[in-house]
């Protein structure tokens, strides 16, 4: 759940568990290059998706930063432990509506809120929604000890000789994700060399959308987003994302990192980070900032970058629990009594 450290102190979107994206994931299917898999996951401390919401992907392949292809995932009310899910797929303007639009191609699939994952195909799609293991390895505590939590993020202790903040402790080894799991054929996605893709969660109140989350890169909205922003950033538009934001993401770096103005932009440009979505080029092998898979240290990549470089890696390994086959993410872990 690596977008959850937003002033170390914001809740979930709405105080609701449910609408709270965690980490998107893109690479190649291991058992077919021709085929991409996106996973989108939402928070694990709830038990089911919220069937007022839309979990959506978007994917621009165009390189205008806005959404060419869109797949719009949509649950039933839980009744008696069981919830099913729809999903649709919509292409070119119409995939640019905020609504559950397009085709069908998935029809109330049962979600797998136990150990078996329910697999679902239809024509050139694979799905999966449900319970999983969390692939996301980090280390709270250290991470926490990075904070000033009197007055905002202080990053300054390693690299002045201080006394490293890691304990070697991953928070994760044993959290479960709702997880959604799409493949297909990258030729149906992609265009440009290169693809952008985010995830947004909206929810139907009072006959209206509301954008309550959104995902793209990796720990980006968590280290560079205050509780003041938050919201605001979560209901806006990657399309906007550089005359809205640089201004601040210059301003962090320049306390976290000590860059000046010229080198925060630089490095911004050069990493990908405005706007805010996850590039893959399906032609080279996955690993972030092309695209992203579960052994990617993320939070190491993130405070490398805040600091310039002066934060070491914590040393966590990726978990082990990981499927060479889909679903991909690992088998849930037993609830706690």
């Amino acid at each position: 759940m690596s977008n959850h450290f937003t002033g170390l102190s914001l809740g979930p979107p709405l105080g609701d568990q449910r609408l709270d994206l965690c980490d998107l994931y893109a690479f190649q299917s291991p058992n077919d290059p021709t085929r991409t898999v996106i996973i989108l996951n939402a928070n694990p401390s709830a038990d089911e998706f919220h069937p007022d919401a839309i979990y959506r992907l978007n994917i621009d392949n165009d390189g205008d930063c806005l959404t060419d292809v869109a797949f719009s995932y949509v649950f039933s009310q839980p009744q008696n432990g069981k919830q099913t899910a729809s999903v649709y797929v919509a292409k070119g303007a119409e995939a640019r509506s905020p609504e559950v639009v397009g085709t069908k191609i998935i029809a109330d699939a049962e979600v797998s809120l136990g150990p078996v994952p329910n697999i679902v195909k239809s024509g050139p799609y694979t799905f999966f929604s449900g319970s999983r293991s969390d692939a996301f390895f980090f280390d709270f505590d250290g991470i926490f000890a990075l904070y000033d939590t009197s007055g905002g993020r202080n990053f300054t202790a390693p690299h002045l000789g201080g006394k490293s903040p890691w304990t070697g402790k991953d928070a994760n080894t044993e959290a479960n994700v709702l997880s959604t799991v799409i493949e297909v054929p990258t030729s149906e996605i992609a265009s440009d060399p290169v693809m952008r893709i985010w995830g947004r969660c909206s929810l139907r109140r009072d006959g209206a959308l509301v954008h309550v989350d959104r995902a793209g890169h990796p720990s980006v909205s968590s280290f560079f987003n205050t509780d003041e922003t938050k919201e605001e950033y979560n209901a806006s538009e990657p399309v906007n994302d550089r005359a809205r934001w640089l201004e601040m993401f210059i301003h962090l770096m320049g306390h976290t990192g000590d860059y000046t103005r010229d080198e925060a932009i630089a490095a911004i440009d050069a990493h990908a980070i405005l706007p805010d979505m996850l590039s893959f080029n399906p032609s080279q092998p996955a690993k972030y900032p092309n695209g992203r898979v579960f052994t990617d240290d993320v939070i190491d990549y993130r405070l490398a970058f805040l600091s310039k470089g002066d934060i070491p890696p914590s040393g966590l390994k990726p978990h082990t629990d990981l499927l060479a086959e889909f679903p991909y993410i690992g088998t849930p872990h037993p609830k706690k009594s």
